[in-house]
């Protein structure tokens, strides 16, 4: 639980709507406007807007701990809004004086939800490179798109966008573009129908649009340094957050009815086997949360003093993170669906919903491969003589 008192006042007075329409927007695959309505009324969606600008002022603490909380209730909904707060740590960290002045106060306000544009065909998922260039004309600057995935695209009332620089840039010469959703022309392409994640109604969309020059976001063709200082970190944070939540809730549920006269009786809760399997399980959240925070506070302390990022270390934690975070979060309640058995444990209509948490969390080692991941984190190590552990 994050510690501003307006905060958590903010975060309990969303949870109880989150609980409420959780199982319809994974049973029906429906955005979770509810949801992100609430998360709008109460602030949330500027918690990490500077207080000046009529913000929460919230730091990554504070979005580790809510987006626990938040994905307690809703994995879908805590993931829109995590990775909507990525999106805005690269406003406040690297927007022009227009955007800055003009954009955040509308997030603090809970006027703009913002989605992100990374996915295009063509590059592989590398985030760091791009295809469709802007093109610049007497309008302004113009921006033809397609983005297989994007996360509550249909939703979203502003977009950060990935475009490469010109017509004449190389593909990692990457710009960051703002645009509000009034400038573009937005056509979905395909549906969102899938095992896990249903709710985040991530479907593809063509894009085409004019904006000006001033609403590129950081210097044109810079976009490696905002990826490298914010929007990966802040993501892998965010991620592993929802995760660690998702599974926590679980954990807890699974253990009000084990101690609970609704228990199975086949199950004996005094026995060692049933001692060890909750220990396997509690070890992998307490490992989990363990690296979450000391990355989190990496991170934070970096940033207090004005370092960079992109040491060798600091990228192979965030890696190390990621995948260790989805991995293990999978896994203990993968362990939970065993030990509460075919009925309560694996049927869509238990009282437990174990079998939701379940397919939600298979999808984190695919949410930004865990493969891509490992493979750099292997060649970084080469480069970290020293071993210079989290």
């Amino acid at each position: 639980m994050a510690t501003n008192p307006r905060i958590t006042s903010a975060v309990q007075r969303v949870l109880p709507v989150l609980r409420e329409h959780a199982e319809e927007v994974d049973a029906e695959a429906v955005f979770p406007e509810a949801a992100l309505g609430a998360l709008a009324e109460a602030g949330l969606l500027g918690l990490l807007v500077p207080e000046e600008l009529g913000g929460l002022g919230g730091d990554l603490d504070d979005m580790v701990a809510v987006a626990q909380d938040l994905a307690r209730c809703c994995m879908s909904s805590a993931l829109i809004w995590a990775m909507h707060c990525q999106q805005t740590d690269s406003l406040v960290r690297f927007a022009t004086p227009w955007l800055r002045d003009n954009v955040l106060p509308r997030i603090a306000r809970g006027e703009v939800y913002l989605a992100s544009v990374t996915t295009e065909p063509g590059k592989g998922g590398n985030l760091l490179t791009g295809v469709a260039p802007l093109l610049a004309d007497d309008a302004g600057l113009r921006l033809d798109r397609d983005a297989p995935v994007v996360t509550g695209g249909s939703h979203a009332h502003g977009f950060l966008i990935t475009m490469r620089a010109s017509a004449v840039a190389t593909p990692n010469q990457i710009s960051l573009v703002y645009a509000d959703r009034d400038q573009l022309e937005l056509a979905i392409a395909g549906d969102w129908n899938t095992l896990g994640m249903r709710g985040t109604e991530s479907v593809g969309l063509k894009i085409a649009g004019t904006v000006p020059a001033h609403q590129i976001v950081g210097d044109p063709g810079g976009f490696r340094t905002i990826a490298v200082e914010s929007m990966a970190p802040v993501g892998h944070l965010g991620w592993a957050a929802c995760w660690l939540g998702t599974a926590r809730g679980a954990l807890a549920e699974l253990v009000g009815w084990l101690r609970s006269d609704k228990r199975s009786r086949s199950i004996d809760v005094r026995s060692e086997l049933v001692s060890e399997r909750l220990a396997r399980i509690r070890m992998d959240l307490e490992l989990v949360s363990a690296y979450l925070h000391r990355v989190t506070g990496e991170i934070g302390t970096i940033r207090e003093q004005g370092g960079e990022l992109s040491a060798t270390e600091v990228q192979i934690h965030l890696n190390t993170l990621k995948v260790t975070a989805a991995e293990l979060t999978f896994r203990a309640v993968d362990r939970m669906v065993q030990l509460a058995g075919l009925t309560m444990g694996y049927r869509r209509d238990s009282p437990l919903p174990l079998e939701r948490h379940f397919r939600d969390l298979r999808s984190a080692s695919l949410n930004y491969s865990n493969d891509r991941l490992l493979v750099s984190s292997g060649a970084l190590t080469l480069m970290d003589r020293g071993v210079r552990l989290a």
